[in-house]
Parts: structure tokens; sequence; C-alpha cells
């Protein structure tokens, strides 16, 4: 494919709808790539190519997503979490050498501030409020005269989005992600969901973040079929933008799922009117007892995938019916090909081997950026190492035991944190949960967990411990139980055992 994103999104007819949002009029596909078109043109005019970096600083919704999309098109996107403070700007920024940041008109962001200082330039985005939903116009705020730059739709070879890892064990590394790779994963997801024109996404997902960007919308819009963009997730708003949107699916984080089947018996009406073809979560591992209560309220198969940004987001997932779901595994593998390979020795283990999780396919970066080191590590004999455990059974059906660096080592004893979370999640009077290590003076580390109760609901920290006791060795027991109204997450509603101790402020 010359063009692989504008093939792709060439296969919508003119005249469909492509993008809405709550209180707009849809944009239709043909109103998309003349958008696609124009905001390449125009940063073509401001000399900025192919490859060249342009930062996108704006909150969730329509205009996000059209603006990443355009610009993955042709240049190299670079989403940045608008909530960020000036010095992350300013670390981000700087590290990805950008060469122009896209900010609303009138944003108040920190990171004007901080592009002004680096010389980043700095664009508007116009919002065009009478025509389609995400409909925009891009203004820059000097008048700099530039030589034109070589441009148009990007190469396969050329980067179409670069984002970091998120840098919870050391610096966060640059993944860039070519335009290959992100017409592999979209292809790869419409795939596995089997999108038609008729679908239509409800997106809460964060689009500063591979989840959102890749499955949320670009993999939706390539196959033909709607997105619905809201300002991100709100429980309070998502039955009824269900009520608008009229979606067929939607996914998210299993902790949106959890606070989604919390309010979902008062709003049974909603679900009948608007029947799913499936639900998904990624990002995460889902509680199989969310699994039920899901499934249970919507009467639609949930459908877990695994992902992870250096994949161009999916990997692994569950098939739709009428093939065989495996509730507690991602599924199979569902773009790349996957393989367990001994942490020891490197090698390559037959099913029902437990070990690390490696990748290799077309939607998988070639690597990190001016990293050499990671690199080293993050690769060998031509797979990348996810970081993650995990086992295959015979089908092919693949089990996440845990990320290798969330592994509790308690004074030799190796505890998943996972298998911790679904013992506790099985105590009625548990809403969510997650286990993580804290340190010890003695045994290095010892199991801890945050626990949300459910409505009404109270438990002891004794009661709980000896629910677990019940039902694992006694090294498995958390000695620190702490309830809290909220499970800590990261910026796009992931749980974060790592360094979650120190946050907590435990050992």
């Amino acid at each position: 494919m010359p063009h692989p994103l504008k093939d792709l999104l060439a296969r919508g007819a003119d005249e469909a709808p492509a993008l809405s949002a709550p209180s707009r009029a849809p944009l239709s596909f043909g109103a998309l790539r003349i958008l696609i078109d124009a905001t390449l043109a125009t940063l073509n005019g401001l000399g900025i190519g192919r490859n060249d970096r342009v930062a996108i600083v704006l909150p969730n919704g329509p205009e996000m997503a059209t603006c990443f999309v355009a610009c993955a098109s042709g240049v190299a996107s670079a989403p940045l979490n608008p909530g960020y403070r000036a010095d992350e700007f300013e670390f981000y920024l700087s590290d990805l050498d950008a060469k122009a940041l896209i900010v609303d008109q009138g944003s108040a962001s920190p990171a004007i501030d901080v592009a002004r200082k680096l010389g980043v330039r700095i664009v508007d985005l116009v919002p065009q409020a009478d025509a389609g939903a995400g409909s925009f116009v891009l203004s820059p705020r000097d008048a700099a005269a530039t030589a034109t730059a070589a441009g148009g739709h990007a190469q396969p070879d050329d980067v179409s989005m670069v984002l970091h890892t998120s840098g919870t064990t050391s610096r966060p590394k640059i993944v860039p992600l070519s335009q290959a790779n992100l017409a592999a994963s979209a292809v790869h997801i419409g795939r596995t969901l089997q999108f038609t024109a008729d679908d239509c996404g409800l997106n809460i997902m964060p689009l500063f973040h591979i989840h959102g960007l890749i499955a949320g919308v670009l993999a939706p819009l390539a196959a033909g079929s709607r997105v619905f963009c809201t300002p991100g997730f709100n429980a309070l708003k998502f039955f009824g933008w269900m009520d608008e949107a009229h979606p067929t699916w939607y996914t998210a984080v299993p902790t949106m799922h959890q606070t989604i089947v919390a309010r979902g018996t008062k709003n049974t009406d909603v679900i009948a009117r608007h029947p799913l073809r499936f639900m998904r979560s990624s990002s995460s591992s889902m509680p199989p007892q969310v699994i039920q209560e899901l499934e249970a309220l919507f009467h639609a198969p949930l459908i877990e995938s695994y992902g992870m940004t250096e994949a161009a987001h999916q990997m692994a997932s569950n098939p739709l019916p009428p093939a065989v779901r495996k509730p507690g595994t991602v599924g199979v593998a569902a773009g790349p090909e996957i393989a367990i390979r001994d942490t020891a020795s490197g090698a390559l283990l037959p099913r029902g081997g437990t070990g690390e999780i490696v990748i290799r396919g077309p939607n998988v970066t070639a690597g990190y950026e001016n990293n050499p080191k990671a690199n080293d590590e993050g690769f060998a004999d031509g797979w990348f190492r996810t970081g993650d455990q995990g086992v295959m059974d015979d089908d092919g059906y693949l089990s996440i035991t845990g990320r290798l660096k969330e592994i509790i080592n308690r004074g030799g004893e190796k505890v998943s944190p996972r298998e911790v979370d679904e013992i506790l999640m099985d105590h009625p009077a548990v809403a969510q949960v997650v286990c993580f290590g804290m340190p010890h003076d003695k045994l290095g580390e010892e199991v801890a967990a945050v626990v949300v109760l459910r409505d009404g609901q109270a438990v002891s920290e004794r009661e709980l411990q000896t629910f677990v006791a019940g039902r694992a060795a006694d090294y498995k027991v958390p000695k620190k139980i702490l309830f809290m109204d909220e499970i800590p997450k990261g910026a796009t509603g992931k749980l974060q055992r790592i360094g979650l101790a120190q946050k907590l402020g435990l050992g």
C-alpha cells in the first residue's frame, strides 16, 4: 500500500457519517478526507512535513480525534496529556524535538509558555462550529515565512505517531510508530471486531493514549464505521450518551467498566433501547467477576484484549461469538505472532510453559528512539520482549500472570498480584481491588492491597485477610489492606501497581 492510512480512510462512503459528538451534527467521511488534506497542506505550508514532530495538546472530543488522524496521515503526531504541568511539557516537547504545538484557540495550557521558551511554533486549532463534529482550521500564531515542506501523505516507513512509555520505573522511552505500524494495527482490530458501516463506537477513552487513539478512533474509521467522540469518561453521562449515540460497542479499561456496572442497574431501559453487539476491555486485566456482571447487564459479550504502546495497541484478543471466549485470558494472537520465552535461557517454550510474552509482526515498533540500551534489553532474536509474564494453553489462548516488574518477591516467594486481586474480588463486600508490593526490611517486599467496598457494605482488614488465607498460601495474604473510596489510577484510568506503595506512604 503506497499510502496506508489514506487507503484505509478511503473506505467510508463520502456521505456516510465518520464522527459525531454530543449535540453536534456528524462529519461525513468525504468531509473528513477533505479536512485531512487541508490540514496537511497548512502544516506543509508552515515548513512542517513528513516525519516532523507535531505535539497535540487538546481536550478529548471530535477535534482531538480528527486532528490526530489528520496529523498521523502526513506528519509525526505526538498527542500529549493536556493535564500535564509545565515541567512535564518541557520534558516531552524537548525530548520529542517538536517543530510545532497544536492547541485550542484561547487555550491557557502551560504547554504554550513552554513552547515559546523552547522556540516551538504554536498553532491554534479553531473549531468550525457550523460544520460537522471535528471540523477545524489551523491558524499559526506567528506569520513568519518558511519554506514549504515536502509533504502530502506519509509513506509506509515514515513515522506517523510518537508516544512515550509510562516511565513508572525509569525515564520514559520514545516509541516511534510508523505509518505501516498504525495501518496494520487498525486492520488487525477491525478484523477482530468485525466492524461494518453499521457500527458506531462510543469513545470514552482519553485520546492521548494508544488504546483510545487506535482502538477507539483509527480502527473503526479505517473500517468505514462511525465514532461518537465524548469529552472523556463520565459515569454520570455515559447512559445519556448511549441514548444520543445509538452505539453498537464501546471500549474501556477495567476501572471504567466497573463504574459503568455500578450505575447500570438504574439504566436498564437505556441498555434495552440500544443493544450492544459487544463491549471491549484492554490496557489492564479484567476481573472475571466484573466480566460476568457486565455481560449480565448488557446481554452482550465482553471481549478482553491485550495491547501496549510498542505494538501500536492490540496484540491478542478474545474472539467474538460464536468463537470461544475464555474469561481470564486475553484470547489468541490477534495481529502479531506471540510466543512465550524462558526468562533464564531465552528459549521459546512449548504450550503450557510460563515465561515472558514476546511478539513480532507488522504493528510492532522497529525500536525505541535514541536508546540503544533499551533496544538491547527490549528485543531478542527478532522478538520484542513485552515485560509481561504469561502462559499459553493448548488452544493458543494467552493468560497474563503479571508484569515481570510487578511480581511481588516476598523473601524469595513469588506472588502474582493479579491472583490475589481475583480472590479478593470474590468477597461479596469488595467492589474493586489492586494488590501491589510494599517494601519490607527483612523480606524485601510484602503483599499489600487497596480495596474499595460496595455501597452499604462493611468488612475489616482481618476478615479479608482470613478470606484470602482460606484460598491461598499464607505468603500471598496481604499484610496491609487500605480501604479507600477510589482505586488510585494513572492518567489513562489504568491501575498503577508499580510505585503505588511509595505514593501511599507505605514502607
